[in-house]
């Protein structure tokens, strides 16, 4: 029996140094014998259509993101309403009605199905295609262990309460993001995935012309910045329509020109603005300008890391779907 100990010790050290697992029982590679072409399929369907749309890849990043704060990364984001299950889900929760790109995952899930049926999951599919996106566009890569499993529930109630919105202040983005294991690094960090893509006037539009419900605006956001807006943007306050840079002259680049925003009180939401309000966030924005590009990239890697195993699924929760958007029957 000692000699099967010491083997038994032995074979567990070779696995552990294989580093082929990784926290939440997500693996690196997990689809390696059971879908061996499973990740380059997303990567290169990604390389081919990213090209032609690249805005894409900040509304992929952003879909990773409202899916993970609600039920964890389960892609119930995807799911549709239906009759039978008796809620409204979160793909028509208000956080999400901008959301896009989910035609794009249903492209993907069909040639994976092709390949592999009900082998992928559609979170894995997401977190995948979201990381794949960003480094076609210049933008940092992070690993993406895989093995999440789809969720079986959707609620847009939760959506609305758990996913950080453009109005919250710096105390309750804190909470939101403490609620799921992140800290306050990570919310500034992660809050730089907004140096690409866009939004639209009513994220930005009380700002501008109602800020306290007597016809004013923030006064934390630059004046001149703020007459801009309200002059070649936004110009009436019913404005549903307009499309915003969130990082002006810097939209499709992956760099740090969002943080130099933030300190000249140009950052386009409050929840932007909160991040200079606290000193733990603002002495990270400084810490962050005063580094290197590459730093900020190495660190938002981490905090995507982190972010995309977020009370993940695994072994025999959830399922694997057929269709994205609905449970399998």
């Amino acid at each position: 029996m000692k000699g099967f100990s010491c083997i038994l010790a032995l074979f567990l050290v070779i696995i552990i140094k294989s580093g082929s697992s990784v926290g939440g029982d997500l693996q690196m590679g997990f689809y390696g014998s059971s879908c061996p072409k499973a990740e380059k399929i997303v990567q290169d369907y990604v390389n081919q259509h990213i090209p032609n749309a690249p805005s894409l890849a900040a509304t992929l990043i952003r879909m990773h993101f409202h899916d993970c704060f609600v039920r964890g990364c389960d892609a119930s984001i995807l799911l549709n309403f239906t009759s039978s299950s008796g809620n409204q889900t979160e793909k028509v929760a208000v956080p999400n009605q901008t959301v896009r790109g989910f035609d794009f995952i249903d492209r993907l899930k069909s040639l994976l199905e092709a390949e592999c049926p009900g082998i992928v999951s559609c979170a894995d599919i997401i977190a995948l295609a979201a990381r794949d996106s960003i480094v076609k566009t210049g933008g940092p890569s992070w690993k993406v262990p895989t093995g999440r499993r789809d969720g079986l529930l959707s609620n847009a109630s939760e959506a609305l309460a758990q996913i950080p919105a453009p109005f919250d202040n710096i105390t309750i983005l804190i909470q939101k993001f403490a609620n799921k294991s992140l800290d306050s690094k990570d919310l500034v960090l992660l809050s730089g995935a907004h140096t690409i893509g866009i939004a639209h006037c009513p994220s930005v539009s009380n700002r501008l012309y109602n800020f306290t419900g007597v016809g004013d605006r923030d006064p934390a956001l630059d004046s001149e910045y703020a007459d801009n807006l309200r002059s070649r943007k936004c110009r009436t306050q019913n404005d549903n329509t307009t499309i915003l840079e969130m990082d002006p002259g810097s939209r499709n680049t992956f760099d740090l020109s969002y943080y130099t925003l933030l300190l000249k009180r140009r950052g386009l939401f409050e929840s932007d603005s909160a991040l200079t309000t606290n000193s733990n966030t603002l002495s990270l924005i400084n810490q962050l300008l005063q580094g290197s590009l590459q730093n900020f990239l190495s660190e938002f890697a981490l905090s995507m890391e982190k972010m995309g195993q977020i009370e993940v699924k695994t072994g025999t929760t959830g399922e694997i779907r057929r269709n994205c958007a609905v449970v399998n029957s």
